[in-house]
C-alpha cells in the first residue's frame, strides 16, 4: 500500500498586510459619520477613507465596491484608491498594520482631510 505525503503547511507571510487610502466622492462630505470625525477639516481637501487588509489592496478595494465585507463609506462613496498616501508604507505584520492605520488617519486628520475609518 502507498502512503500519502503530508503537505507542509507553510506559515502564512509576517510581513502581508497592508494599510490604504480611497479617495471618496464630494457627497461624502455631507455624511454625517464624516463630519463628526472631522470638526476641522480644510474644506479644500477631499474626503477619505483609510483602511487596513490582509489582501492585495485592488482586491479589497473591489470588495468594498461589490458589497463584500464592506465598510459603508466605500461601497457608498468610494471613487479610486489613492497609492501616493500609501504605498511606501506596505507591506508590514498585522500588528503594525493595525497601529499604522490609527496613525495614518490621524495624520490625514491632521493635515485637514476628511478621514473616515481608521479605527
Amino acid at each position: 500500500m502507498r502512503r500519502r505525503r503530508r503537505r507542509l503547511r507553510l506559515a502564512e507571510p509576517e510581513f502581508h498586510h497592508n494599510v490604504y487610502v480611497v479617495l471618496l466622492s464630494k457627497t461624502a462630505l455631507k455624511d454625517l459619520s464624516i463630519l463628526r470625525r472631522n470638526p476641522n477639516r480644510d474644506p479644500s481637501k477631499p474626503a477619505i477613507y483609510v483602511g487596513l487588509t490582509g489582501l492585495p489592496v485592488d482586491h479589497r478595494f473591489e470588495n468594498h465596491k461589490n458589497g463584500y465585507k464592506s465598510a459603508r463609506l466605500v461601497r457608498k462613496y468610494g471613487v479610486r484608491l489613492l497609492p501616493e498616501f500609501y504605498e511606501h508604507l506596505n507591506h508590514m505584520p498585522y500588528e503594525h498594520a493595525v497601529q499604522m492605520e490609527k496613525d495614518l488617519a490621524e495624520d490625514l486628520r491632521t493635515q485637514g482631510y476628511a478621514v473616515g475609518g481608521g479605527t
